[in-house]
């Protein structure tokens, strides 16, 4: 069952390594690799968070917030980066042991996709996210974008 305590692991500062695809919805379009740093506070006593992903080698900014809905036992992911400046369709799911799964709808180069995170590999100092799109009814996934995240060196790691 999920918690409103389930993103408390990713409070704090990470180092991040980016994998992501150049084309989104074509898995053989080769991957680009880069650095980035986040940092991430609870809000509303662990039932929300917000992080913010500074990517300065390619000169933009991202940030989630996420949003524990206490009636459904459900989390929103909300994706903005400074690139558009605008709120992103949300993904909505929840940590089944400690692996998060989330779903939404959204739209890429003009065509409809759904849209999968999945958040696993968390301990104290890793975690893992990544993202898959899916234009036939989630027949096939494409995972376009994974980040590993290993929490910063002048972090102290906590349980």
């Amino acid at each position: 069952m999920s918690t409103a305590h389930d993103f408390d692991f990713f409070h704090g500062e990470w180092d991040v390594l980016h994998r992501r695809l150049v084309d989104f919805l074509d898995a053989d379009s080769g991957w680009e690799e880069f650095p980035a740093t986040s940092r991430c506070w609870s809000l509303f006593d662990g039932a929300a968070n917000i992080d913010e992903l500074d990517v300065p080698v390619q000169g933009w900014k991202g940030l989630t917030l996420r949003l524990f809905d206490r009636e459904s036992q459900q989390w929103s992911l909300n994706w903005s980066s400074s690139r558009s400046g605008r709120l992103f369709p949300p993904v909505v799911g929840r940590f089944v042991g400690t692996e998060g799964v989330f779903h939404g709808d959204d739209t890429h180069d003009g065509k409809d996709v759904r849209v999968r995170f999945v958040w696993s590999g968390i301990s104290a100092g890793t975690a893992r996210w990544e993202q898959a799109f899916s234009v036939d009814g989630e027949k096939m996934w494409v995972t376009n974008w994974v980040m590993e995240f290993t929490r910063a060196a002048s972090e102290t790691p906590s349980a």
